[in-house]
């Protein structure tokens, strides 16, 4: 069995996802650069194996995977973080699915114009509306700790753990007035207990 590659620059938090996923469960592998500041993810030798041109891509002997839950599912298939009862993982899907839908969709526009700097990303009432709709979508998940009392999921520690942590770092770490939600500090300094967690949740990283 090959060890598998992780195309992506680590500063992109689809590709801690995976990384984190990867070193959660103890699995060897290799990463190259690719996308912002790397080689370009518009290279043809790129785009054969994602005609999206984005990054993470995993490639193993069976091929390349693309788009980052679906990879974090692929290598966290049949262990504990992607449990085998039906109902458990429904609910790791429909968190993981709410993340990048709905969670993603309200962050990108204040995000885009206080982080990245992107230009068209500057108007003050957009930022603003962003910031609400993300602020609300913490509640949501607040809420949802609160009736848990320890993971996304339920009782023990999945892979919607760390999709969504990783989005309540980049909460936490972004330039924006937060609501006051002690569950969501609670949790993050839970999931800080995890050693892989740490390596990948980089401060100076939103």
């Amino acid at each position: 069995m090959t060890i598998p590659k992780v195309l992506g620059r680590a500063s992109s938090i689809n590709v801690r996802k995976v990384l984190w996923t990867l070193d959660e469960l103890g699995l060897a592998y290799e990463r190259e650069d690719w996308g912002q500041g790397f080689a370009p993810t518009s290279d043809p030798k790129f785009v054969a194996l994602n005609p999206n041109a984005l990054v993470p891509v995993l490639i193993d002997e069976h091929g390349p995977v693309w788009e980052s839950n679906a990879i974090c599912r692929y290598v966290a298939a049949d262990t504990p973080l992607f449990p085998a009862d039906r109902r458990q993982r429904a609910l790791v899907d429909q968190w993981m699915d709410w993340q990048c839908t709905e969670l993603n969709t309200a962050w990108r526009y204040a995000f885009a114009g206080l982080v990245r700097k992107t230009p068209g990303f500057d108007d003050p009432k957009q930022i603003a509306t962003s910031v609400a709709a993300w602020n609300t979508a913490m509640g949501l998940l607040s809420a949802r700790l609160v009736d848990t009392g320890a993971y996304v999921a339920g009782d023990t520690f999945t892979l919607a753990d760390i999709v969504l942590g990783l989005s309540v770092h980049r909460w936490l770490f972004s330039p924006i007035e937060r609501e006051d939600w002690p569950t969501l500090t609670a949790y993050y300094e839970r999931l800080s207990q995890r050693p892989a967690f740490r390596t990948w949740a980089d401060p100076r990283v939103p």
